[in-house]
């Protein structure tokens, strides 16, 4: 199995960073040959809030992401989160609080890095 590791920097809106990432994150996380992993750092932080409503016909981070959390592994900068204020209990379902210690285990375990 091929795992590919994605880090994403830049805010859920604003920016169409985050929503290209989690397009191509999510179209390979449905390929069962394929284990994704999504760190979410700086204001990437925010993607992974829970409650996010957007304007009808405008995409909707969190939606995109709940599918990449379905299949493979969703993990946020702890520090990155408290820099912001995003506490545990905000976080959407399938998201956890992680360390640049698991950054930097899940790099070395991964067959690819996409960096956004």
């Amino acid at each position: 199995m091929q795992t590919i590791l994605f880090i994403l920097n830049d805010p859920p809106y604003g920016t169409e960073r985050s929503y290209n990432a989690l397009r191509l994150a999510v179209t390979l996380a449905v390929q069962p040959e394929r284990q994704v992993r999504l760190f979410l750092m700086a204001d990437a932080v925010l993607c992974a809030k829970s409650g996010q409503k957007v304007p009808a016909g405008y995409y909707n981070i969190e939606t995109m992401l709940a599918k990449v959390a379905q299949r493979g592994e969703v993990a946020l900068c702890g520090t990155c989160m408290d820099a912001r204020g995003l506490q545990d209990t905000e976080l959407m379902p399938g998201c956890r609080r992680s360390t640049m210690v698991e950054l930097a285990q899940w790099t070395g375990q991964a067959d690819k890095v996409l960096v956004f």
